[in-house]
């Protein structure tokens, strides 16, 4: 069976021979580590939630997207999952990116920004004053409010925010993107000078292009999902499914889903799982397990990772 991209996650999760919940069900009985589509998003996730369930403690998974920005990329969580959050929620996704963007990306104490209409303290909404209030009490490298200007600007490495505001700013991303492309070509093409300034630029603009391109970037990881489940672009193509594919691996092999279980275990331990009010010295532990996740994983380590992490 098939699912068509503008079904509904309902209706997906009725066609109990799709390819989708195939994959899935492969990877709750430990037959793969990670599953990889370019179908519909809304059933991935509902398909994924269904079948593997969360990890222990996150309360909602949520898409976790690398932008091209000066050095190692600009992540962006959450990227669609959930509309509608609470704060506690983005407190989640903080600490899902920032261990993300430490394990995977290589970035040490990832500066995590909190997405809102301006830097000042006073702007954002009920849910980002409570959210930057719950956050600038965490151990995370919080510095406050970020605009969407600063995502590209290199200032900021863990961009958090609901799924709404996030896929609108992805989906605003992508669509300049295509017209700085569009507009670049429409110049090039309007004279004998103007093409063989093309000629002359042409490996640049190559090079240029490959960056803004998702095909580039593979695929989501639908973080906080007991498992690896990434979502590439309906408009994959190999490279893009290819690099897709890497992604997935990167997950496996950093390990990132028990990471974030040992950290939410230490914030249920300390009872924060509902706030994020908890004593400097919780916060602290908890900074010295996020920071010794940059050492190389034991043997046991590796060989107990179970289906949260190889088997996910």
């Amino acid at each position: 069976e098939t699912i068509g991209m503008e079904e509904s996650p309902s209706a997906a999760l009725r066609k109990r021979d799709s390819s989708m919940k195939v994959a899935f069900e492969l990877m709750k009985r430990g037959a793969v580590q990670a599953v990889v589509s370019a179908g519909n998003s809304g059933a991935m996730m509902a398909t994924g939630m269904l079948i593997m369930r969360n990890l222990p403690r996150v309360e909602r998974p949520a898409i976790l997207v690398v932008v091209p920005t000066p050095g190692k990329g600009t992540v962006i969580i959450d990227a669609g999952a959930n509309v509608d959050c609470k704060p506690r929620h983005l407190v989640q996704f903080g600490l899902m990116g920032s261990i993300y963007a430490e394990r995977v990306l290589g970035i040490p104490q990832p500066r995590v920004g909190l997405l809102s209409n301006g830097e000042e303290e006073g702007k954002g909404n009920d849910l980002t004053r409570s959210a930057s209030e719950q956050l600038s009490s965490t151990c995370l490298n919080y510095i406050g409010y970020v605009e969407g200007r600063d995502i590209f600007g290199g200032e900021v490495d863990v961009v958090v925010c609901d799924g709404f505001t996030g896929n609108v700013t992805l989906k605003t991303m992508e669509g300049v993107a295509g017209f700085i492309m569009d507009v670049l070509k429409d110049a090039f093409r309007r004279n004998l000078v103007s093409r063989l300034g093309y000629l002359l630029s042409r490996k640049s603009l190559r090079k240029a292009y490959a960056r803004l391109d998702y095909a580039e970037y593979g695929g989501a990881p639908l973080l906080g999902l007991d498992g690896v489940a990434i979502i590439a672009h309906g408009g994959s193509g190999p490279r893009a499914i290819k690099n897709a594919i890497r992604v997935a691996k990167e997950a496996v092999s950093h390990d990132v889903n028990r990471h974030i279980i040992e950290v939410l275990g230490e914030l249920g331990e300390a009872g924060g799982e509902k706030s994020e009010k908890l004593p400097r010295k919780i916060w602290q532990r908890i900074r010295s397990k996020i920071e010794s996740f940059g050492e190389k994983p034991t043997a046991e380590g590796e060989g107990r990772e179970g289906k949260s992490g190889g088997k996910g």
